[in-house]
């Protein structure tokens, strides 16, 4: 399965771009990467006869994958441009999930209303100046010193 599969990813990545690098991973699959798109495409045998695993995926910044945001399984006895038209359009797919849309990227607008939690006493959030420990645990340093100091004095001057 593994040299079909690299002889049909060769041909898949002739077709769908003139730049691109197919190298070979660990779990026998082949991954054909275009840098000029930022995208890549990874075919992976599965457990049918004939069928491989198509993920598409993005190309980060510094050349690292992000994680195949689509995939599909195929038949691979179809040709090479059925092939190709699916591997384009999880390419498509993949594009349009990665673009912010116009309406994600604006912040929401604030109503002119205000709720009644609004219109009702705010809380003011207590600002602390200079002094980082409370009163509390001043009480208890002074307690912890003065077990220490009376260990001492039982060690050192109550045994003559």
């Amino acid at each position: 399965m593994q040299t079909p599969l690299r002889q049909t990813a060769g041909e898949l990545a002739a077709v769908l771009w003139r730049e691109h690098t197919v190298y070979r991973e660990r779990g026998g699959g082949v991954v054909i990467r275009g840098e000029h798109v930022r995208r890549w495409i990874s075919l992976a045998p599965t457990g049918g006869r004939d069928q491989a695993l198509v993920r598409a995926g993005r190309i980060l910044d510094g050349g690292t994958t992000a994680p195949a945001r689509l995939e599909a399984v195929v038949d691979l006895t179809s040709g090479t441009t059925e092939l190709a038209a699916v591997c384009r359009r999880l390419l498509a797919e993949t594009a349009a999930d990665a673009a912010p849309s116009a309406a994600a990227s604006t912040p929401p607008r604030r109503s002119r209303t205000r709720s009644a939690r609004e219109r009702g006493t705010r809380r003011t959030r207590r600002v602390r100046t200079g002094r980082h420990t409370s009163l509390g645990s001043g009480v208890v340093l002074l307690c912890v010193g003065g077990m220490v100091a009376l260990w001492a004095y039982g060690v050192f001057c109550g045994a003559y």
